[in-house]
């Protein structure tokens, strides 16, 4: 082994050699003694300063934070933004079974490292907080980031994806909170959530890949089955059943199965699409046929009402001229007392109005009701109060028949209410489709009673004021009030019913006649019919009625406006009204759900204009309570007649 001696020989040389090796030798034991004496200087001075623990937390955060950093270095880091800490967080996959993104020998050495940052943080907020420095500022920004997270938080919950869930100890409480904050601001979420996952399934139900797996069609249907057994009719999320969640999970974990069948995006979004439009006119045909179905409820006189009518005329009949005349006569022309003025054909809706007055006046003995209605019904209603007095009021039922002075050579209203044109307008059938509007089509409009309101000096002469009420109105305060408002010389005083771009004098009448676009204003504001109070002096002296038959001659054609009283009302009394307070007056209460329980409560008079009138089983139900208590219907003809609340 040649090699093996010169290599040994060498070696013998170099010890033998200590002069010339003496300079390597030194340079060697510099290079390797002086690091050692260097770093434990410094070791001593970080012992003073921290300590051996210090000293210990610092080297080891401070591997960790190189360790770290090439970790990160690893992946593409948005420059300009501070990465935050990562949390551990647990997702639920299709299966609901937990899968965890980090390893939990990672979690407990960043909960060791977080511990211990932690309370080095501590130390340095207490030295603060000791010195008057930003502790208060601290304070307002975590105050100001619990916020925001509570704030974004719903913005971040998406339909069909489940809430992650944080590995801590308090992470349950956080999660209450977090929910609570949901519902706060989403009371519907989870039925928001149930109907989505509803039209998710009916899309998948039409494709046609999916509709041929048998096995999975099935599936879906019983998922749909249970989940509107859980949804019914639930608006809000306290409505649904305690299953609710259960068939929600498993509903997802059936539409994540459908979406690994088909994932064709594209015709998915076209099977929507398709569904949207079918959806939409589905909805029209249906609101169409809802207005004509209402209009036609509206119009309809229930059974019950009619056999009411037909007990109540036999009992009228059956009674001696003696027994059909009311008490105190004398008062019906005493200017000083409270006259009501009610035109209807309506044997209950007349006495809610009467009762409902009576029942909140302060002197009922000072109120007069002057009701008129038509031939047929005038027995009918004059029984009724015959066997129901109004307790202390007077009462007076006339018919319109009496009034001689109303025929069609001074009415051109009658004229126009019995011409050929307004019979084919409103009986014959193909022209039902071609006004948009039904409402106009209501033959109410043929009733005389619903233009009476014109003729208030002719019907009561020796009157000064009168306070005309409609009978689908209930009265909930004293009325004496009105009497002595100070109109200013305006002939009727009404509450205003426009809102910014609404029931404005442009919605009655029509601007693209020459005629009405000269003489009105389109913005200005209309007013409600239904509790009105007439400066009858002021009205003769201004020849008002002379002003409504000259409009309603001019409206002959209906080229003006619609039929109806209220557009030739705001054409007659234009700049002649008084406006009232709106408490005096709430409306909406036969078409409007959303009218304000404490704005009812408020009122003086509430109005159930519309078709949802509270006497029709299409009434809305939460408004008619203030309706049927005005009725006795322990009363024997009631209960004859199969009425109730």
């Amino acid at each position: 082994m040649p090699s093996f001696r010169g290599e040994g020989h060498s070696s013998r040389n170099f010890f033998r050699c200590g002069k010339c090796h003496r300079p390597v030798v030194a340079l060697l034991i510099f290079s390797v003694m002086a690091p050692l004496v260097f770093f434990t200087g410094r070791m001593r001075n970080f012992g003073a300063s921290f300590g051996h623990r210090d000293f210990l937390e610092e080297s080891s955060s401070s591997l960790n934070f190189i360790s770290d950093s090439r970790k990160l270095n690893a992946l593409h880091q948005e420059p300009g933004i501070l990465l935050k800490e990562p949390i551990g967080i647990v997702y639920k996959d299709e299966n609901d079974a937990a899968v965890s993104y980090e390893n939990i020998n990672k979690e407990q050495s960043l909960s060791i490292e977080n511990a211990m940052q932690n309370e080095r943080n501590l130390e340095q907020d207490t030295s603060e907080i000791k010195s008057g420095g930003i502790a208060s500022t601290f304070q307002e920004k975590e105050t100001k980031n619990a916020t925001a997270r509570v704030e974004d938080y719903p913005k971040l919950e998406l339909p069909g994806i489940t809430k992650p869930r944080e590995i801590s100890s308090g992470s349950s409480e956080k999660l209450s909170t977090e929910s609570q904050n949901i519902q706060k601001v989403i009371p519907d979420f989870r039925v928001r959530q149930m109907r989505d996952q509803l039209i998710r399934a009916r899309v998948y139900l039409n494709l046609g890949p999916i509709r041929n797996n048998a096995h999975y069609v099935r599936e879906l249907r019983q998922r749909m089955k249970e989940l509107q057994r859980s949804l019914g009719d639930a608006s809000k999320d306290s409505d649904l059943p305690r299953s609710a969640v259960d068939r929600m999970k498993a509903m997802e974990q059936t539409l994540v199965k459908g979406k690994q069948l088909y994932d064709d995006c594209s015709a998915m979004v076209k099977k929507l699409r398709a569904m949207v439009h079918s959806t939409e006119e589905l909805l029209r045909v249906h609101k169409k046929q809802n207005t004509f179905l209402t209009q036609l409820a509206a119009k309809t006189l229930p059974k019950g009402l009619h056999c009411l009518s037909m007990r109540l005329t036999t009992a009228y009949y059956a009674l001696t001229s003696s027994e059909q005349d009311f008490p105190n006569k004398g008062k019906l022309d005493d200017k000083n007392l409270y006259h009501y003025a009610i035109f209807s054909d309506n044997i209950l809706a007349t006495a809610v109005v009467v009762n409902s007055t009576v029942f909140h006046a302060k002197e009922p003995e000072k109120h007069v009701f002057h009701v008129v209605t038509d031939k047929l019904n005038y027995p009918a209603i004059k029984m009724w109060f015959l066997a129901n007095p109004p307790g202390k009021a007077t009462i007076q039922v006339q018919t319109v028949d009496e009034f001689t002075w109303l025929n069609s050579s001074y009415s051109p209203v009658l004229r126009q209410l019995g011409s050929a044109s307004m019979k084919e307008y409103y009986f014959r059938i193909r022209h039902s489709n071609a006004d948009s509007n039904l409402k106009y089509r209501n033959p109410k409009y043929l009733s005389i009673l619903n233009h009476l309101r014109f003729y208030l000096p002719e019907i009561f002469p020796n009157l000064d004021k009168v306070l005309f009420l409609d009978d689908d109105i209930v009265v909930q305060k004293d009325l004496t009030a009105l009497w002595d408002i100070d109109m200013h010389g305006k002939v009727i005083g009404a509450v205003e019913t426009c809102g910014e771009s609404f029931h404005r004098f442009d919605k009655y009448l029509n601007f693209s006649n020459p005629l009405i676009a000269k003489n009105f204003d389109p913005n200005a504001c209309g007013w409600a019919y239904g509790m009105n109070i007439f400066d009858l002096e002021k009205w003769k002296k201004q020849n008002i009625t002379g002003i409504y038959h000259r409009w309603q001659r001019l409206n002959k054609d209906r080229q003006l406006w619609k039929l109806g009283t209220l557009p030739p009302g705001l054409i007659t009394f234009y700049n002649l009204t008084y406006v009232l307070n709106k408490s005096w007056h709430v409306l909406g209460l036969g078409y409007n759900p959303n009218v304000g329980s404490t704005e009812i409560e408020r009122a003086v008079v509430i109005h159930y204009n519309g078709n949802m009138k509270p006497w029709l089983e299409i009434a809305i139900s939460k408004y008619k309570h203030h309706w049927t208590k005005y009725v006795n219907y322990d009363h024997i003809f009631l209960q004859l007649c199969n009425l109730s609340e």
